[in-house]
């Protein structure tokens, strides 16, 4: 029996895969590596298969992780290109490693936010971007897992942001925490239109580059 961990990416048509429906895609890939899922006990059991940090539908990544059992005992040395030839487009496998981190251990997201203004960029977008968001407080509506709007401060939740400025374009790279709590960069969105409302982008596009440890070392 081993516990394997998956490194994939997840872009194009793919990125509009609900996490429920990426896990049946894997699932329905399985019979191309000769391995058994281990599934759970009692009245109904599953596969015991998880993705790690589920990603919000409609982001893309470079660095998804899936742990999953299998019955074998494996390694997992050439499960990525068995699996590759049955998924759908835009998922690729990069990597299949026995997964030895706890996911306790992963502590940031890194990631590149695409603010797109049909108009081109604001003059002193990136100043005043740059001031928003080092300050101490910044509050947005989110929300919770009762549906209740409630007053989250992102701030504390910010490990480092970068601007950079194309012509109808703003491009973010923002490292934010992964878990309890996390925060969707998605959310950055929400604390310009509430503090710059003139700065608000006409469109967002979000894609994780990196999951980092608390050292700030990639996790895997």
């Amino acid at each position: 029996m081993s516990k394997l961990r998956l490194l994939f990416v997840k872009e194009g048509p793919a990125a509009y895969i609900s996490n429920l429906d990426l896990l049946r895609t894997v699932q329905r890939a399985f019979p191309r590596t000769e391995l058994d899922i281990k599934h759970s006990q009692g009245f109904h059991p599953h596969p015991i298969i998880s993705i790690v940090l589920p990603l919000p539908v409609c982001q893309s990544s470079d660095c998804e992780l899936l742990d999953f059992e299998v019955t074998q005992d494996t390694d997992g040395a050439g499960l990525a290109e068995k699996l590759n030839g049955g998924l759908s487009e835009g998922l690729r496998i990069l990597g299949c490693y026995p997964a030895l981190r706890p996911v306790r251990e992963l502590a940031y997201l890194r990631a590149e936010v695409e603010l797109d203004y049909d108009r081109g960029v604001p003059e002193g977008a990136v100043q005043a971007l740059e001031e928003l968001f080092h300050r101490q407080e910044l509050l947005i509506e989110k929300r919770t897992k009762r549906k209740q709007l409630a007053q989250v401060d992102i701030a504390p939740m910010i490990r480092d942001i970068a601007f950079a400025q194309e012509e109808n374009l703003l491009r973010v790279f923002v490292t934010v925490q992964a878990q309890n709590p996390g925060l969707n960069p998605q959310l950055l969105e929400k604390a310009i239109a509430r503090y710059l409302p003139e700065l608000t982008p006409d469109f967002v596009r979000v894609r994780r580059r990196q999951l980092l440890d608390a050292d700030g070392q990639v996790f895997r």
